[in-house]
């Protein structure tokens, strides 16, 4: 590949990498360095009347410099925040050799290099909480140049704020933006919190196979791959149901599962390509004990991150204290579309979605058809915590029938903001009602629908066996994330979410980045 066409900044900064090397310094030493103090730390914790922090060896991202002669400031980002050091001159080199101030320090190192400093901590004649630097280390030079946010008269500039960029580059996303790190912060303290709720219930963390012979679960357009020594097409899965629900059959009272899965569909705000989800089966449990469950575990969350219940969202005040509205799926229809879907045929829904001007194609059965309305006249109406409930069997093809209507099943969708965030059933474990709705599946993959399911004989062989009652549920972690962080796109809760190849201007073509 030609080489990458460099800005007169980064000439320079690869100027200076060689001119340290002359000097005999290691631009990137061994990656041994003693810290064993963090910004936060001095600034929540020193006290001058203690004489506390007089011996501190921190690391850190220089992120601004003031030369002032003999004497200079600079701060210092670590994982922690920021803070002030001041390095003397004489301090640094106390012998008659001044190069590693006069030189290295003020015109070798730059914004955005990784040092390392040794010192004590003070508060300047302004009241600057600093640290004393008596020794400097430089332990990566940095040859790219920093976006550096800039505040003055109340205004923010020349900020980080591209969206193309930030997701791109999110390392970079990560050190201009600091506050970033916080939505990540909690997205671990989401899924810790999930693990530590379903572990305390009795259910048992285990994994399931990513690649998959037959792509189910869920009906979704799979990726595609082959095994070369097996000579067979595999899939990257797209859910993880089938399998935790064999381990159901298998003696286990109750499993659970954070997992990647993948999905060949487009991306908005809402959907990535690749997500993460927690999947969990109890036995001998419905899907009202299941909504139950879930409402406690996302009130306890909440709890966990805000102190309360009440979560702003897009200006909007959610509440998730226990407690969440339930309402059957066909009333939600009749409600806000204005008309009676129970009992159509497809013609009839067919022609209902012309009516209401609702996009169909001709693959989709009675299922989708009923998506289709539902999702253009009702979703967005649930913006308190909602169970939509009761779907139509064409809906559900891994759900029992509904105890009181054999047209029903007994599954939920939990609806927040607007937006999907969880779907639950109590599970169909009739193995010759299994095979019969995978084999409509089926039917509707030969019309045309590149989503629906497969028939999974084997998995239909493990319900022979006999598997107990049980209910399971699917929890979107991404979009959890986006809304206990208040976060309005997918994008902004995943480090690194999918994005078209990046073309790097080379010194003579335009080359993706693979």
């Amino acid at each position: 590949m030609a080489n990458i066409e460099l800005s007169e900044q980064e000439e320079v900064r690869r100027q200076s990498l060689a001119a340290l090397r002359e000097l005999g310094i290691n631009p990137y030493p061994a990656p041994l360095y003693p810290v064993d103090t963090k910004a936060k730390e001095i600034e929540e914790g020193y006290d001058p009347e203690k004489g506390n922090f007089n011996d501190v060896c921190l690391a850190g991202r220089i992120m601004s410099r003031r030369i002032m002669g003999a004497a200079s400031f600079m701060e210092i980002q670590d994982s922690s925040g920021r803070i002030q050091a001041y390095v003397k001159r004489d301090d640094l080199c106390p012998g008659e050799d001044k190069t590693m101030y006069n030189t290295v320090f003020k015109k070798l190192l730059d914004i955005g290099d990784i040092v390392g400093i040794k010192g004590f901590a003070f508060f300047t004649q302004t009241g600057q909480l600093t640290v004393h630097v008596k020794e400097l280390t430089l332990l990566s030079k940095s040859l790219k140049v920093l976006p550096i946010v800039k505040e003055a008269d109340g205004k923010v500039h020349d900020a980080f704020t591209d969206p193309e960029l930030r997701y791109r580059q999110r390392y970079v996303d990560l050190i201009v933006n600091p506050q970033v790190r916080d939505v990540f912060v909690k997205r671990t303290q989401i899924i810790n919190t999930m693990r530590e709720y379903c572990s305390d219930a009795g259910y048992l963390e285990v994994e399931t196979p990513v690649l998959q012979s037959i792509p189910g679960g869920a009906t979704a357009r799979p990726f595609v791959t082959h095994h070369n020594a097996l000579d067979i097409p595999l899939y990257l899965r797209v859910a993880d149901e089938l399998y935790l629900k064999r381990l159901i059959v298998g003696g286990y009272d109750g499993v659970f599962e954070f997992s990647k899965d993948f999905r060949n569909e487009g991306m908005d705000k809402t959907h990535n390509p690749e997500f993460t989800q927690m999947e969990l089966y109890a036995a001998y449990k419905d899907y009202v004990w299941m909504m139950e469950f879930t409402e406690k575990m996302l009130e306890k969350i909440a709890l966990k991150l805000h102190g309360t219940t009440v979560v702003e969202i897009e200006g909007n005040q959610i509440d998730f204290k226990a407690g969440f509205r339930r309402v059957r799926i066909l009333d939600a229809i009749k409600e806000y579309a204005g008309v009676d879907v129970a009992g159509m045929d497809e013609d009839a829904l067919r022609a209902t979605c012309k009516d209401l001007k609702v996009e169909v194609d001709p693959t989709m059965g009675k299922g989708k058809l009923i998506d289709a309305i539902f999702g253009e006249f009702c979703e967005k109406n649930f913006v308190q915590p909602t169970f939509v409930i009761d779907y139509p069997v064409e809906m559900s093809p891994l759900t029992k029938r509904c105890r009181y209507d054999d047209s029903l099943t007994e599954r939920f969708e939990l609806f927040v903001n607007g937006h999907e965030l969880a779907n639950a059933y109590s599970e169909l474990n009739d193995p010759i009602d299994q095979l019969e709705r995978f084999q409509e599946q089926a039917a509707l993959k030969s019309k045309g629908d590149d989503e629906a399911m497969y028939v999974d004989y084997d998995f239909v062989r493990a319900l022979e066996y006999g598997m107990p009652p049980t209910s399971g549920i699917g929890i979107g972690i991404d979009r959890l994330t986006m809304l206990m962080t208040g976060k309005s796109t997918i994008q902004d809760v995943l480090f690194f979410p999918q994005m078209r190849p990046e073309k790097i201007l080379t010194a003579g073509k335009e080359e993706s980045d693979r």
